[in-house]
């Protein structure tokens, strides 16, 4: 069971950005697809953006488009989330978690413990 540990989160103004990072135990990590997911205070949990286990498939949700750069280092066991332009609407705790290529759903139990964003508008 891969170990993923969240970083980069903070307090930012609308129009900033952050860089969150998700860190993973093991050695098999180039052969996980990887997700990032977003649960603000109120809402369920949503998907963002997805990574293929190469880097060569990259996958966001609509609202995110344009905006968010997922990315990976699989030297580095580690995978990024890149937020430009960030919205009062993107506030939220942001997980990362080993997804499924095919419906870029999490694996069940592989979620990070999360790291906190906060947009003010």
């Amino acid at each position: 069971q891969v170990q993923l540990v969240e970083s980069g989160g903070g307090l930012v103004q609308a129009g900033g950005s952050l860089r969150l990072s998700c860190t993973a135990s093991g050695r098999t990590f180039g052969s996980y697809a990887m997700g990032w997911f977003r649960q603000a205070p109120g809402k369920e949990r949503e998907f963002v953006a997805g990574i293929s286990g190469s880097g060569s498939i990259t996958h966001y949700v609509d609202s995110v488009k344009g905006r968010f750069t997922i990315s990976r280092d699989n030297a580095k066991n580690t995978v990024y989330l890149q937020m430009n332009s960030l919205k009062a609407e993107d506030t939220a705790v942001y997980y990362c978690a080993v997804a499924s290529p095919l419906t870029w759903r999490e694996n069940p139990g592989s979620r990070g413990q999360g790291t906190r964003v906060t947009v003010s508008s």
